[in-house]
C-alpha cells in the first residue's frame, strides 16, 4: 500500500468512526436512553477533528495552512461559546484578525518544510 493510499484509508477510516460516533450519541437522545444536552455546544470542536485531519499524513503547504485555520477557528468558536477568558463575538473578533496575520507570516516557511520531494523512479 502506497503512502498516498494510506493516508487516504486513514483519512476515511476517521470520518466514518466520527460519523459512527456522532450517530450512535443522537440515536442514544432521541431513544431517551443518554442525555446529551450540551452536545450541541460542543459542535465547534469538529472542526478540531477536520482540521487535525487535513494536517496529517502528507498534506501540501495549503492543506496543511488550511488546517491550521480550521483548528483555530473550532477553539476560536468553543472559547467564545465557553465565554472563556472574557471572550464574546463582539470583544473576540480581533483573535481571528491577529491569527491571519500569524498565518500570512508563516506560510512560506510551512511551504519550504512541506515542500514536494523527489521521490527515486524505482521506488513503487
Amino acid at each position: 500500500m502506497s503512502n498516498k493510499s494510506s493516508y487516504e484509508w486513514r483519512k476515511q477510516m476517521m470520518w466514518g468512526l466520527l460519523l459512527i460516533g456522532f450517530g450512535t450519541l443522537v440515536l442514544l437522545d432521541q431513544l431517551d436512553v443518554y442525555h446529551v444536552d450540551g452536545l450541541w455546544h460542543y459542535a465547534p470542536l469538529v472542526l478540531t477533528v477536520m482540521g487535525v485531519n487535513k494536517m496529517i499524513g502528507f498534506p501540501t503547504a495549503k492543506d496543511f495552512t488550511t488546517g491550521l485555520w480550521m483548528v483555530f477557528v473550532s477553539l476560536w468558536l468553543f472559547a467564545v461559546f465557553e465565554n472563556l477568558f472574557g471572550l464574546t463575538f463582539s470583544n473576540g473578533w480581533p483573535v481571528p484578525v491577529i491569527f491571519c496575520g500569524v498565518t500570512m507570516i508563516l506560510e512560506p516557511f510551512i511551504e519550504r518544510r512541506l515542500a514536494p520531494e523527489t521521490e527515486p523512479a524505482n521506488e513503487k
